[in-house]
């Protein structure tokens, strides 16, 4: 197969607002090193941390939502640790966090007949640990993405799939469901009664299909408005995002929001249940009672990093079909800037696809 010189996509010049995102058609097809293979996008999705990402909001000098700076991003502030890893970012950066496609080419080492595989990406990937223990690299931060039409990843991150859904389908899969997947594990959930913040997005729509899966009793934390398409996912009853939490009636809380009502959330769990985390939507800084904590014997989890079986195990649900994809909308890469836009007015359930083939 003779592969072009270029590709189109759109690259990230910087931290900021979406006019740092900027279409070009002349950027170099890169080339896989020893262990990697290159893949032609076929489909990418929007997710919380591209724009987080964007915006600089992982940056310690930011203390609000991630709503907060969205569209126009932190300034210079953010510029020295703005990086999920709490790093500074080096630019330009192709993101797209998620990604479905076709090897189409390999590096040394890699067996020749990975040649033509359909596969999902990690989107949360784990290079060697350090002495301060394991650390997580995101496809589309601390290393190029999919949202350009060709991307390379090593090897073992590019795990073959065997399924009927489209692309766009599958590129919803990736970074939501695996960080669903992983709180559950971290949290070692069961059949038990979990609330589920942030409930129509992404990560917690993946969340009740997941939870549901083991056997929970799952509660959606969400709007009136959309109360029925969760109860359609799975989710066993709803809670007005804005109204009152039951005190004392959780196993589990998988939050992605945070903000002013984490207390509450605190005070939704049971004596010795586990709250875990995995996202701050509405604000990462918050109030703890240490003796809640320790007086209820509480556990606080967080979650990124990922066993390479939390990746292998979501790809065989869905090969099983015990999870489906929930695609809101579709858009064309050259229009990620209104994709954008449309997943940030939250009107949506699960993800916005990104069409990124020709």
């Amino acid at each position: 197969m003779t592969l072009p010189k270029t590709m189109r996509g759109m690259i990230l010049t910087g931290h900021g607002g979406l006019e740092k995102l900027v279409w070009r058609e002349d950027l170099p097809v890169p080339c896989p090193a020893a262990g990697e293979v290159l893949i032609r996008v076929g489909a990418s999705a929007v997710n919380n941390t591209d724009i987080n990402t964007r915006s600089g909001w992982y940056s310690k000098s930011v203390r609000g939502g991630t709503a907060s700076g969205a569209s126009a991003g932190y300034g210079a502030a953010a510029d020295k640790d703005g990086g999920w890893a709490g790093n500074a970012l080096s630019f330009p950066r192709i993101q797209g966090a998620d990604c479905c496609g076709e090897i189409v080419a390999l590096g040394k080492g890699v067996p020749g007949d990975r040649i033509g595989e359909r596969v999902l990406v990690r989107a949360l990937q784990s290079p060697a640990s350090s002495d301060a223990g394991p650390s997580t690299a995101t496809f589309g931060s601390e290393s190029d993405g999919a949202f350009a039409e060709y991307a390379t990843t090593a090897s073992e991150d590019a795990v073959a799939i065997r399924s009927d859904l489209s692309d766009i389908e599958l590129a919803s899969f990736p970074c939501a469901f695996s960080t669903a997947e992983g709180m559950i594990q971290r949290a070692g959930l069961g059949a038990e009664r979990v609330l589920v913040t942030g409930a129509s997005g992404g990560v917690g729509s993946a969340a009740i299909q997941l939870a549901k899966r083991r056997g929970a009793r799952v509660t959606a934390l969400t709007t009136a408005a959309k109360a029925a398409d969760l109860l359609s996912l799975g989710a066993d009853e709803t809670l007005d995002r804005d109204g009152p939490f039951p005190e004392r009636a959780f196993d589990v809380v998988l939050d992605l929001v945070g903000g002013p009502r984490w207390t509450e959330l605190v005070d939704a769990l049971r004596n010795g249940a586990r709250y875990v985390t995995s996202g701050a939507i509405a604000g990462p800084i918050v109030e703890l009672d240490l003796r809640t904590l320790y007086l209820r014997d509480l556990s606080l989890l967080g979650s990124t990093h990922q066993p390479a079986t939390i990746f292998t195990d979501l790809v065989g649900y869905i090969e099983t079909g015990e999870i489906r994809p929930v695609v809101a909308e579709t858009y064309p890469l050259r229009d990620l800037h209104a994709a954008q836009e449309t997943f940030l007015t939250k009107s949506h359930i699960g993800k916005i696809g990104i069409h990124v083939a020709v």
